[in-house]
């Protein structure tokens, strides 16, 4: 029998229903789940975390809770999914970039002109295809998706200013390594250059990257403002998480425990996701004030989804069924 994300979600496997009385037991025992995340403190997607193992606490009366350990302090994402498959990491806030590298239908989320704007990306990430779209995580990466968290639509930042999109072609721009984004600044042009995340500040300054692409919360934390002259406003693309749990630790709860983190997580995503919505012309006048923001008008964007979903429509063909939800946002 297929283990789903529904059939985990909703009942105990056959294993959790024979458990013994002392196991049964030790699970209502206190406990603190272990919850990695690579984004850095102050990032939206790490107060929500935090607010989960606050209200998990306050329901449990103490008896579970949530320790977070931001900033892959328990190794990369590609690390922490081992960690979950294992059963030795309870619970992993992971970007559809790593796990669309792995699977590509995850990856069709990234895809560029999907959605247009953040309050799009924020109805798109409610609608029952995106919640299909974590069916698969069990039997592929031996986890469970409980909810989506979303970012800002992604900007391009450029250490001297540029006109407009044009002026992409030829430069060296760190992305996030996923291959979807890959083959997105590519057919624009550009030269996609993996840097470590924590470098990237400095690959702005020494010139190492003439540019780099993120999102708009992350760009504030890190203040790239401060090593960029323009801000190119995409409207194309956009990289949420999956707040995940470890299947083999998820088999092992009582089935109230996991409807209680199912229900905390997807109601404290669910504040995230509006906040980020609510928050995104305050950050966008907050860069304003410092450096120039140029709104992108991309003439020939259906040559460019043509060619993107010849690329991808064979490896991830629910990507047309993702076009015809964000075409009627």
């Amino acid at each position: 029998m297929n283990i789903t994300r529904r059939t985990l979600l909703r009942s105990a496997s056959a294993g959790a229903v024979l458990l013994s009385t002392p196991f049964i037991a030790r699970a209502q025992e206190s406990r603190t789940l272990r919850l990695g995340i690579t984004t850095p403190p102050g990032h939206p997607w790490n107060n929500a975390a935090l607010k989960v193992g606050e209200l998990l606490k306050a329901e449990t009366n103490g008896r579970l809770d949530i320790a977070v350990f931001p900033a892959n302090q328990l190794g990369t994402e590609a690390a922490m999914l081992q960690q979950m498959q294992a059963g030795s990491l309870d619970l992993g806030w992971i970007m559809t970039a790593e796990l669309g590298s792995r699977i590509p239908s995850i990856a069709a989320i990234n895809a560029p002109w999907v959605v247009d704007s953040t309050a799009k990306v924020a109805k798109l990430v409610r609608q029952p295809i995106a919640m299909q779209m974590l069916d698969v995580l069990p039997a592929e990466t031996g986890t469970i998706g409980l909810a989506w968290g979303i970012t800002t639509m992604r900007v391009v930042f450029t250490a001297k200013e540029i006109a407009g999109l044009q002026d992409l072609n030829g430069m060296k721009l760190r992305i996030n390594t996923t291959p979807a984004y890959k083959d997105f600044y590519e057919l624009l042009g550009a030269a996609p250059t993996p840097i470590p995340t924590p470098a990237v500040f400095d690959a702005m300054s020494n010139g190492q990257v003439d540019g780099l692409e993120a999102d708009l919360d992350f760009s504030w934390n890190q203040r790239f403002d401060k090593v960029s002259k323009t801000m190119l406003k995409m409207n194309a693309i956009f990289m949420p998480c999956v707040a995940l749990a470890s299947g083999r630790v998820w088999q092992q709860m009582p089935e109230a425990d996991r409807e209680l983190i199912a229900r905390l997580t997807k109601s404290a995503l669910d504040e995230q996701i509006d906040a980020t919505v609510a928050n995104e012309s305050k950050l966008l006048d907050e860069f304003g004030k410092v450096i120039t923001i140029k709104d992108v008008e991309v003439a020939d964007a259906g040559k460019i989804i043509e060619a993107y979903d010849k690329i991808w429509l064979p490896k991830a063909p629910i990507l047309a069924d993702l076009r015809k939800v964000g075409a009627s946002l």
